[in-house]
């Protein structure tokens, strides 16, 4: 090889060569081989990413800051506003053939393509309609790519926001890489998106390289599963672990398709009385691919980690039933997986086949909430949880997505205490509520009751996630959620009313948050492991935020649980219910509270109940007795609802011979708690009360005894 620093470019049978220092010997013909497949596809460098930094991306001009070369990414969301730092392209700074987009691959890189789309701006119409590019190894000598002996036109975008990918006749091996726009939008200016395909040549000396790897260690698959390639991966699994995992479907999507969970618990298919349950859910929005395969690949690193022993899991298992529904759209996400991920764009697959947005899709219950309070009809007419949903949205009529009436039953039915969902396209966790209080306010801090809580879940995922809290990385689209410690309050960022978030905390006891796992919501496989290594830790550490606060068991006087109690915090206006079982979860952080059990036709009961900062929720369990009322209304179901005539020994007393039925089903009778000990005896049998009844509207001054219970009534 020659020391000269020339640039040649050899045609060749399979591809066109482009290498430092080639001379024509005898070597050259093997060294082309070696460097060229003509079958080789090669993934997105990472402009979409952010695995190439602002710093390797250049211009030619720029129209200002915010449409510079740094805003030229594919797939890159704009602010609101035009003049907005965070604009949505590169926008060159004169309209002529002249101007051009740079990327530095800071290594000898194969070149395989390009895709390109318009800029993102809801006010402006921009996008190139044709170009050409260009190759160099030192960024001063360019060679443009051929057909022949012409120059090579690509065929570029015919609107702003589809992606368009061309695929180089030959790959071509070089450091940079330029895009020369040769045709635009006759209406526009010249402005781009852009991302490369290319693979890395072998350079172990590479120190940006090295910087930027991440290596996984975990054995797993990482690859874009399809719809029946997830159902047969979660079948495997199972095989696998089927004495800790079980799949189920929670109903179907509109096409059809079965919305498949797997459970994993020491105990599937059962709930444990104590055991918390915990819920992950990914793919609302069809085209955000990224939180389906992480759960996918969550289910089979706990599956393999428990069957070696690894105790964090073990534990994990043994003391939580965890379920993962991977796809609550699976419909949306075949569209998006046909295209594939660098042609799904921003928005293709997102909503249901029937077009609805099924992440926003639930009952706008704030608004019943806030109105009652704001008329004092808490906890009088209307409690401060478990708001009931609306008859209107429970009709035919009513635009609601089957998958969204599924996830309902699945959440009414199980006793979920802490969910997340994962989403994509940004990098930060939210939390409720996600609507803003205040009537045509986008963007507001609307803080549940719970908001302490809230933000300690949020953080414990977001200060564990490689990327979030990391004060140096670069911005997704708009925001710089780091300075926040990667977490936001929902109705802070954008106001979204009938959002999964909110639902889930006013109608059932699970509190739960959304986390945007990536800037890219479709990356390539090649990025999965990488993925995966940013948020194993993260998914892991929030699923075990589940056992902080307090739990017990609600009981009734002979030991029985009782269900549906309440759950009250003192100065917390948000309570919660007891499942089935009478077990109860209340996510609460380190601290001293006051906590009150009550049921319906039961006595209340309060104690002190400490949360510490270790691990592991405090015991907190209540007994509590029937209240007198309640044993007369079970006195009167045992005896059907009839009239019971109590015969009375004096003449006088039968002409005011009354029915316990009478007394109770009056509208004018009162309960006096004075305590008077009184006795009446009837017939051989005795009745007594600590209390008595004034009986309003009858010509009787009589005291009726009404402490009746088969435990009081006996045989003289």
């Amino acid at each position: 090889l020659s020391n000269k620093h020339r640039l040649n470019v050899h045609i060749l049978n399979c591809s066109l060569l482009l290498c430092h220092f080639i001379k024509l010997l005898t070597n050259a013909w093997t060294l082309a081989q070696e460097l060229c497949s003509c079958a080789e596809k090669c993934p997105p460098m990472g402009l979409e990413t952010l695995k190439i930094d602002d710093f390797q991306l250049h211009a030619s001009t720029t129209k200002r800051y915010g449409l510079g070369a740094h805003r030229g990414r594919l797939n890159i969301q704009a602010g609101l506003y035009e003049d907005d730092l965070y604009d949505g392209a590169w926008c060159a700074g004169r309209d002529d053939p002249l101007q051009w987009f740079e990327v530095d691959a800071r290594r000898l890189t194969k070149f395989t393509g390009v895709i390109t789309q318009g800029r993102s701006s809801l006010w402006s119409s921009d996008w190139v309609t044709s170009y050409k590019v260009m190759v160099s190894n030192d960024s001063h000598t360019w060679v443009t790519l051929k057909n022949g002996t012409e120059d090579l036109i690509f065929r570029a975008n015919r609107e702003k926001e589809i992606p368009v990918r061309n695929i180089f006749p030959a790959p071509v091996v070089a450091r940079y890489i330029r895009v020369n726009p040769r045709s635009w939008f006759n209406s526009g200016s010249i402005c781009m998106r852009v991302e490369i395909l290319g693979c890395p040549m072998p350079d172990p000396n590479n120190y940006y390289h090295r910087r930027n790897e991440v290596i996984t260690t975990d054995d797993l698959d990482f690859r874009h599963h399809g719809y029946k390639e997830m159902r047969q991966l979660m079948k495997v699994v199972n095989e696998m672990c089927p004495n800790i995992t079980r799949i189920y479907n929670i109903g179907k999507s509109h096409s059809g398709l079965k919305l498949y969970a797997i459970e994993i618990s020491d105990n599937p298919g059962e709930h444990e009385v104590g055991e918390p349950e915990f819920r992950y859910t990914a793919g609302s929005h069809g085209n955000e691919v990224l939180g389906r395969e992480l759960l996918l690949l969550l289910m089979q690193f706990m599956c393999l980690e428990y069957l070696s022993g690894n105790q964090r899991i073990r534990h994990l298992v043994e003391e939580t039933r965890i379920h993962l529904l991977p796809s609550v759209n699976p419909d949306g996400y075949e569209k998006a997986f046909e295209v594939g991920s660098e042609l799904s764009g921003w928005s293709l697959g997102r909503w249901s086949n029937d077009g609805i947005d099924i992440h926003h899709n639930f009952p706008d219950l704030n608004s019943i909430l806030w109105e009652a309070e704001a008329k004092k009809w808490i906890p009088r007419k209307m409690f401060n949880h478990h708001v009931p949903i609306p008859e209107w949205y429970q009709s035919k009529n009513a635009s609601v997505a089957v998958e969204t009436r599924a996830l309902i039953a699945w959440m009414e039915k199980m006793p979920f205490a802490l969910g997340g969902n994962l989403q994509g396209g940004e990098l930060v966790v939210t939390f409720p509520y996600d609507k803003t209080r205040s009537q045509g306010v986008t963007r507001e801090q609307t803080p549940t009751p719970d908001d302490h809580v809230f933000r300690w879940l949020a953080f414990s995922y977001a200060s564990t996630h490689r990327l979030m809290t990391d004060a140096n990385r670069r911005v997704c689209h708009t925001e710089d959620f780091a300075k926040e410690d990667g977490t936001i309050n929902g109705a802070s960022w954008h106001t979204a009313a009938g959002s999964m978030n909110d639902f889930s905390y006013l109608h059932t006891n699970c509190f739960e948050l959304s986390m945007y796992v990536g800037c890219d919501k479709f990356p390539h496989e090649s990025e999965l492991p990488e993925e995966w290594e940013n948020n194993r830790e993260s998914l892991l550490v929030f699923m075990e935020q589940v056992h902080r606060g307090i739990k017990g068991v609600v009981r009734d006087l002979q030991g029985r649980g009782i269900p549906n109690a309440i759950i009250s915090v003192e100065g917390i206006s948000h309570d919660i219910r007891t499942a089935a079982d009478g077990d109860y979860w209340r996510l609460l952080n380190p601290g001293e509270y006051r906590i009150t059990a009550r049921a319906e036709g039961y006595s209340l009961s309060s104690k002190k109940c400490e949360v510490g900062y270790e691990m592991g929720a405090t015991r907190c369990d209540f007994t509590i007795g029937r209240t007198n009322l309640s044993r007369i209304k079970e006195i009167m179901e045992k005896f059907n609802k009839q009239p019971i005539r109590l015969p009375i020994r004096q003449p006088q007393a039968r002409r005011h011979k009354l029915s316990l039925w009478s007394l109770l089903s009056s509208q004018l009778f009162l309960i006096s708690t004075v305590n008077i000990k009184v006795s009446h005896s009837v017939k051989g049998y005795v009745c007594s009360t600590p209390f008595f009844q004034s009986v309003r509207n009858i010509n009787t001054p009589t005291i009726i005894p009404c402490d009746i219970s088969y435990k009081y009534w006996h045989d003289r």
